[in-house]
């Protein structure tokens, strides 16, 4: 039987007995743990270096490899073998993977592995096997190496306690910000774009001059990221800088496309650059499920001709159609349009997981880099210590020559010997006995003085510059400004790839109307408030149907794009979007299950939405007053209150205010006509008094062009018209009474159309 675990607090007893333990305190005990290894060793970069341990120990296994890049290549599989035998102690795909993300030239802006091979491609299809592949690091690599024999940075024990791997890279490459990271640790998480090294250079440097250097001044050298696939960043200055303030944010990036003309007036939209981590393939799919769904009617078609470089075509559905709203109907539903967002959770000085903005970023940098220079010429400085003791015993043996040559064949011990006899170390007497015969002839006193001279010169030099802490800043910048150099805009790898752009200011409402398909509709209104659509526009409504007990209230045709408003006894506007309606053969759907209406309250009337229009509002006691059409659209199910009225007034009549003369008729079928100029033009209110009664309420209204006349239709459906001369006994002011309509008006009391 095997021996039980020990268990924290608990576990055997001095008898063999189990001892119990708390649970919450071993589970606690144990997640930590776990938590603590994903943050350390899988999840968070080291800001110092900008690597991950999988990476870290990827580029230092090529290099002890020998893997550099002017170097040959070698297959993936044996890189792979590497790291996983002496560093990795996990999957051999999991490297690979890491491996292989290194050398993608679209996934990370400036390669540390140089792949020959299948490498996978930006339509998200995957590398080669490792035994197809092969691989060697690249010149950025070799910065972030550089230096590592010098004593530049700390090394630990492997997993397995055989070799030693280093703890941090020296990074005289800033690769935390030049090609970002990402990752998902244990109730963390980090995510960090690509930057132009170049930029990032710069900012530092200034940061070099000016510790105390402003987050707004280190934003304008570094104005945003730069991805590899290009796109265009579209989120404001604003939100850059508080996003780099703080460490955290996001970015809106956007596809760049040109327009090409064609023959005839056509058109098509190119996309050559496609936002960060979106796959061309799931992109294309997604447009092209998207114009099956008719979810993009002004999208004809989308085809992929890209083959070295990104070329995604879009064809509009018709010439007329305007390319910019087109893309912004894209941009609104596609991956065109992505966000990437910034999390700059990072692991300060290898320890301390910890957001940071961007000057703590670039100051931990500098002060890594500070620490790598001091660390490498202290290390310097112990070499030439030892090559200058070195020379001064080779210095004595020239001057003896004769004499040590004695000693070595006649002496038993002519270490000891020449030690007491010339007054030298240890070290140099073994320099001296390690020579070989061949080494004799090539000493020389000019040439064994030269060179000491020159070390000793380099020597002071080097303890000046540990001494001297502006020294070790101006050498720093020095490196740092040779980074920029080598990757400046002006090269074909330093070029900046992603701009900047405003969104353009295109009406929402366009938008929304361009992702919908324009098609005739029949809206159907019944008097119990049950809504629905029909395809076309029906003429005949004599075979519709509704639930026993209803009966139609209101149809009118109508566009897919259009928008309806409805307009409620409470004196309240609803908008409801004509796509949205039901459809079908139902008896449709509840309208007050779409918007918020008192249950006191009914739908008067509803209409297709015309914002360059005015409305003629009334109540049934006469009040009213003109409203821009534009001012009663709602955004909300609650709609909009516009026509104030007070139980037991209702509002009672919606009516286009097309003409310069009101027609008012009342339940004592009095009419009145007066001018439409005595109505004031309000957004909200009570109005005035458009027609006084003293005993019933208004029932219609019409305005109407005086020069054209009045007119209306009888119950025989026969048209009556009226001129302003013949309509003298009932023109007057508003507010008065009126006179009992003319001969032949209808007994409804009513105009009948045209209307709402």
């Amino acid at each position: 039987m095997g021996q039980k675990p020990n268990l924290p607090g608990g576990g055997p007893g001095p008898d063999g007995e189990i001892v119990p333990v708390n649970l919450r305190e071993a589970l606690e005990e144990r997640y930590l743990a776990y938590a603590l290894s994903t943050i350390m060793n899988r999840a968070l970069p080291d800001v110092r270096d900008g690597l991950k341990p999988v990476h870290r120990r990827i580029l230092y296994a090529m290099r002890e490899m020998r893997l550099n890049p002017s170097g040959g290549y070698k297959k993936s599989a044996k890189v792979v073998g590497e790291v996983m035998g002496n560093f990795h102690p996990h999957g051999d795909q999991a490297i690979y993977d890491a491996l292989v993300r290194l050398a993608q030239d679209f996934a990370v802006r400036y390669p540390l592995v140089d792949g020959q091979g299948n490498f996978g491609n930006i339509d998200g299809d995957n590398a080669a096997a490792m035994r197809y592949t092969e691989a060697r690091m690249t010149i950025v690599a070799g910065l972030l190496l550089e230096g590592i024999d010098e004593d530049a940075v700390d090394f630990r024990a492997t997993y397995d306690g055989e070799g030693q791997e280093p703890v941090v890279l020296p990074g005289a490459f800033p690769n935390l910000l030049a090609n970002g990271s990402s990752g998902i640790a244990v109730g963390m998480a980090t995510n960090i774009p690509p930057h132009n090294v170049a930029e990032v250079c710069s900012a530092a440097l200034h940061l070099i001059k000016h510790p105390n250097a402003s987050d707004a001044t280190l934003n304008e050298l570094v104005p945003g990221p730069d991805f590899p696939t290009g796109g265009i960043i579209i989120s404001s200055r604003a939100e850059i800088a508080e996003a780099y303030r703080s460490g955290r944010g996001a970015f809106r990036v956007r596809a760049r496309w040109r327009k090409e003309e064609g023959s005839r007036g056509a058109y098509e939209v190119v996309v050559t650059e496609i936002p960060y981590q979106v796959q061309k393939s799931r992109l294309i799919e997604q447009i092209a499920n998207l114009i099956e769904a008719r979810k993009l009617p002004l999208v004809g078609n989308i085809r992929d001709e890209s083959a070295e470089d990104v070329r995604v075509v879009v064809e509009p559905k018709s010439r007329a159609v305007d390319p910019a709203l087109m893309m912004e109907s894209l941009f609104r539903l596609t991956d065109l349009e992505a966000r990437f967002s910034l999390n700059m959770n990072v692991l300060s000085q290898g320890q301390v997981p910890l957001v940071m903005p961007l000057k703590q970023v670039l100051r931990e940098w500098l002060d890594h880099r500070k620490a790598v220079l001091v660390r490498r010429s202290h290390f310097r400085l112990g070499k030439i210590a030892h090559r200058l003791e070195v020379l001064g015993g080779y210095l004595v043996a020239y001057l003896n020559l004769d004499e040590v040559i004695r000693i070595i064949r006649e002496e038993d011990d002519p270490k000891a010997f020449m030690i007491a006899r010339f007054g030298l170390t240890d070290v140099q007497v073994e320099a001296i006995l390690n020579m070989r015969l061949r080494a004799l002839r090539r000493l020389e006193e000019i040439e064994i003085r030269s060179e000491h001279d020159r070390l000793t010169e380099e020597k002071a030099d080097l303890e000046d510059l540990v001494g001297s802490e502006e020294r070790q800043w101006k050498c720093v910048g020095y490196e740092i400004a040779e980074v920029r150099k080598a990757f400046g805009p002006d090269t074909p790898i330093g070029r900046r790839r992603t701009g900047f752009a405003e969104a353009p200011t295109i009406d929402l409402g366009e938008i929304q109307q361009a992702m919908i398909e324009r098609e005739p509709i029949t809206v159907v209104l019944s008097e119990r408030g049950w809504i629905r659509t029909l395809k076309g526009h029906l003429q005949d409504l004599a075979g519709l149907t509704f639930k026993e007990g209803d009966r139609l209230k209101k149809a009118l045709h109508a566009q897919t794009t259009d928008r309806i408003l409805l307009f409620s006894t409470g004196g309240r506007f609803f908008t409801l979007d004509a796509s949205k309606l039901p459809g079908g053969r139902s008896q449709g759907e509840p309208v007050r299950l779409m918007i918020e209406i008192d249950k006191d309250q009914d739908i008067v009337t509803a209409f297709v939405h015309d914002p360059d229009r005015k409305l003629l509002l009334a109540s049934a006691a006469g009040y009213g007053f003109v409203v821009p059409e534009a001012d009663v659209a709602a955004n909300t199910r609650k709609g909009k209150q516009v026509l104030n009225v007070a139980a037991p007034d209702e509002a009672k009549l919606c009516v286009p205010a097309v003409g310069d003369h009101v027609a008012s008729i009342g339940t004592n079928r009095k009419m009145l006509v007066f001018p439409l100029a005595q109505v004031m033009e309000m957004s909200r209110g009570k109005g005035v008094r458009l027609h006084r009664f003293k005993d019933g309420e208004i029932v219609d209204l019409r305005v109407f062009d005086g020069a054209a006349g009045l007119s209306w239709v009888d119950g025989a459906g026969r048209m009556h018209m009226r001129t302003l001369a013949e309509l003298r006994d009932w023109t007057g002011d508003r507010a008065q009474s009126g006179r009992l309509a003319p001969p032949g008006f209808p007994k409804s009391n009513r105009f009948g159309s045209p209307g709402l």
